[in-house]
């Protein structure tokens, strides 16, 4: 029954975006939560049937662009993050997957639509599509910049919204006695240590590019920072914990991160690298 309730209600909120109804964008975002709330409270298996009875509802009433768009940004994570958390035990393996799960649909897409030009033309249209719909003009430098990192913002806001929603389904269960597992403390989440030079490698990519031709490897670079950066709000909480106002500072540190994430957000990236590197150096200073 979990799972049939997760299904029903994550098909609800993703049809009611598609369908572009009134709030549409806020369900859209919220499909997760009854998956991870199925996953977190009655197991894996919940979340897998809830998965596929989504889907087919989705596939026979809303169609393939849907079904597809529901799969790849929520259908198909959401298990998999469950599945590594539950098998490792532990958040570090979950926030890898945010960097590595959207770096392969990118990767995926680029190479399913290399007979037609490649991603960068697809992105254009789309950006193009975009800035006629809010009745502004398609300037060509606009368009570019835009089309260099669409796919970096799509999956950095994907991986917030995934990361929210399995926060909340969390909050949710422990408030009614209903999660079987412990809570891990997010203020201690760490990347594993193979990940760390993944974001280098991405780097070298990016640079040997051509420069009218490098939208693909600037977004993998992107995305693989993103751990890094959820790992700098990590590290924020880690030092405020315990702290007299705390929960007021934790509020208006990420209301300044909403007001200007691109100027904090490269702290919070370098953020996480230290924490990252100086847990991997600690134990041989000790």
């Amino acid at each position: 029954m979990a799972a049939a309730a997760a299904a029903l209600a994550a098909t609800v909120c993703a049809l009611w975006a598609f369908r572009g109804l009134p709030g549409g964008t806020v369900l859209f975002w919220l499909t997760p939560f009854p998956l991870f709330a199925a996953g977190l409270g009655f197991g894996l298996g919940s979340v897998v049937a809830g998965v596929a009875l989504a889907a087919l509802l989705l596939a026979l009433v809303g169609g393939g662009m849907p079904l597809l768009v529901f799969l790849l940004l929520f259908g198909l994570p959401v298990p998999l993050l469950l599945g590594a958390a539950f098998r490792s035990g532990g958040l570090g393996l979950p926030l890898a997957l945010l960097g590595l799960w959207p770096v392969s649909v990118l990767l995926g897409a680029a190479l399913f639509l290399a007979d037609d030009g490649g991603l960068e033309p697809a992105m254009r249209r789309a950006v193009e599509i975009a800035l006629a719909r809010l009745g502004l003009p398609a300037q060509e430098m606009l368009v570019a910049e835009l089309v260099r990192v669409k796919a970096a913002a799509i999956g950095f806001w994907a991986d917030i919204a995934l990361l929210a929603n399995a926060a909340g389904a969390e909050r949710f269960l422990a408030r009614r006695g209903l999660l079987p597992m412990p809570r891990a403390p997010w203020s201690a989440v760490r990347l594993p240590g193979w990940y760390l030079p993944l974001p280098a490698i991405a780097a070298g990519f990016f640079l040997a590019a051509p420069e009218d031709g490098d939208a693909v490897a600037l977004s993998a670079l992107l995305l693989l920072l993103v751990p890094f950066f959820l790992q700098g709000c990590a590290g924020v909480h880690a030092r405020l914990r315990g702290r007299r106002g705390a929960t007021a500072m934790l509020a208006g540190f990420y209301l300044l991160m909403l007001l200007f994430l691109q100027i904090m957000g490269p702290g919070l990236v370098g953020l996480g690298l230290y924490d990252q590197i100086r847990r991997r150096q600690a134990p041989r200073n000790s």
